[in-house]
């Protein structure tokens, strides 16, 4: 069955992947981009190529997660022409590398209302829609990086990550008795083929920075990278993320999974997750609140 789809930070990476492969697999994505003129509207054109010459259900809509009235004319545009948003998937996001102590708390709190904030804004512009449906599905692209092996320089990211991981939880929690079922797709450190390392934002104290840089932690940087790019198969493809996606949106409702990895490098975040989500589970059951975990028929 045909889901209206509405994606975040779509004009690459894991983004641009999943809008695709869920408009080949018959949907109908709105592919939100913050800028689609953005370095030539490139991105934007590309999309828009692919759905004229394959005849795909796939559009471009301007959409910042940063801005409450941009989202809003986003969500307003997609139900004035398909009438409805069956799927939300938060994918917009962004990384910086190098030592914590060198970001300025301004470039901490920026980190977090993308990754966070933005998460928040969208839901708040769908939500009353979507509750309405009594049958919907949220997606959130997390990281194995909030539970797995924690590689240095990567902190702000990580604490940024970290806390949309803690939303999504309580979200999957609060929206279930609206028939809304919610997953956690917890991709690993893929290295190639997604641009997040190549587009890391750097700090801006750039002293303190150096102070790491030309002191003892000279060279870790590179060693931290290419330990990581050296843990990644050969074969991994950081497309499975989407092809893991289209596989959520297609099964029955009341059958997805709270969480799914995606992770060839195996950092460890799936035992984690595991156990934690098992105890969360557990305590649901203690309190009386086990209806909560799977959402409503």
């Amino acid at each position: 069955m045909q889901q209206t789809i509405l994606i975040t930070g779509a004009s690459s990476g894991f983004g641009a992947m999943t809008a695709k492969a869920l408009a080949r697999a018959g949907h109908r994505v709105y592919a939100s981009m913050r800028d689609p003129k953005a370095r030539g509207g490139a991105a934007a054109a590309e999309m828009e190529r692919l759905a004229s010459e394959e005849k795909l259900a796939l559009r471009v809509v301007a959409l910042d997660v940063l801005s409450e009235p941009s989202i809003e004319t986003a969500v307003r545009t997609i139900l004035a022409e398909a009438a409805s948003i069956d799927v939300v998937i938060h994918n917009a996001g962004h990384m910086v590398f190098g030592p914590t102590e060198a970001f300025t708390p301004e470039q901490l709190a920026a980190l977090y209302d993308v990754n966070v904030l933005g998460t928040q804004r969208v839901n708040r512009a769908v939500l009353p829609h979507m509750r309405s449906l009594g049958r919907a599905q949220m997606i959130w692209v997390g990281s194995s990086s909030t539970r797995g092996g924690t590689p240095p320089f990567l902190a702000p990211y990580f604490a940024a990550k970290a806390g949309m991981d803690a939303l999504a939880q309580s979200y999957a929690l609060e929206l279930a008795r609206f028939g809304i079922e919610t997953t956690i797709v917890v991709p690993g450190a893929f290295t190639k083929g997604t641009e997040h390392f190549a587009h890391s934002g750097k700090p801006a104290d750039t002293e303190r920075a150096a102070a790491y840089w030309s002191g003892p932690y000279a060279g870790v940087d590179d060693q931290a990278l290419h330990g990581l790019a050296g843990l990644e198969p050969a074969d991994a493809d950081p497309s499975e993320v989407a092809r893991a996606i289209v596989d959520l949106v297609q099964m029955p409702h009341g059958r997805r999974p709270l969480r799914v990895h995606i992770d060839p490098s195996d950092d460890g975040a799936a035992i984690v997750n595991g156990v934690a989500d098992r105890v969360r589970a557990q305590l649901l059951e203690r309190i009386g609140l086990a209806d909560l975990l799977h959402p409503a028929p």
